[in-house]
């Protein structure tokens, strides 16, 4: 489930995506630590509004590495 506030992320690079993804982890551990329960249940929308974003475009990029990179192997002759 993506998060209410988190608008559009395409604006972002894949850099900051997974920057922003490792520093939210970050506050996730603290909350968890914390036992706000509260606060874990938003981060865990905008850790995966911002994995889902990431994932779109890792996709995308694989799909495009892979469309150019077909091997044939029919046989020859």
């Amino acid at each position: 489930m993506s998060h209410p506030f988190i608008s559009d992320l395409s604006a972002k690079s894949m850099e900051e995506l997974q920057a922003t993804i490792t520093e939210l982890l970050g506050k996730l551990t603290f909350a968890q630590r914390m036992q706000n329960r509260a606060m874990v249940n938003q981060l865990y929308m905008v850790i995966d509004s911002y994995k889902s974003e990431y994932n779109k475009r890792m996709d995308a990029l694989l799909n495009k590495h892979n469309a150019n990179s077909k091997i044939s192997v029919k046989k020859e002759g």
